[in-house]
């Protein structure tokens, strides 16, 4: 069964780049007729689309809001396909994801790896209830 892990650094400063990999195991990147791809989701917002690599000559495509700061990659002797976001902000904090879709088939997810973009750290969530 495949099976994807994102890794990457969990806290990035503002105006550097962001560097995700995707390992997948189980499965070659290359088999034929497969998207891999890497969404996110902002704290509080829906799902972004980023970008995706085809197993099948390795084209990318790329949503046009991320396209000038995206590169999205592979490297077939480690079996990963990466992500490199440029000129990071805030609003670049997220949770990223990768997955592989069959064309024309299932899904397949990593677990998820958290990016906070500050230049203090990560900061620690707080809860007040009454």
């Amino acid at each position: 069964q495949v099976q994807l892990q994102e890794s990457g650094p969990g806290l990035v400063k503002p105006s550097q780049m962001l560097f995700l990999t995707c390992t997948v195991s189980g499965d070659s990147i290359t088999t034929k007729n497969m998207i891999w791809t890497w969404i996110r989701q902002p704290p509080g917002k829906g799902p972004e689309w980023m970008g995706a690599i085809s197993s099948n000559g390795g084209v990318t495509y790329y949503n046009p809001s991320f396209k000038s700061r995206t590169s999205i990659s592979r490297d077939t002797s480690k079996n990963q396909f990466s992500l490199q976001l440029s000129s990071v902000t805030p609003d670049d904090t997220a949770v990223y994801f990768c997955y592989r879709k069959e064309v024309g088939g299932s899904f397949d997810w990593g677990q998820a790896t958290q990016v906070t973009v500050s230049s203090w750290g990560r900061g620690t969530q707080v809860t007040v209830s009454p």
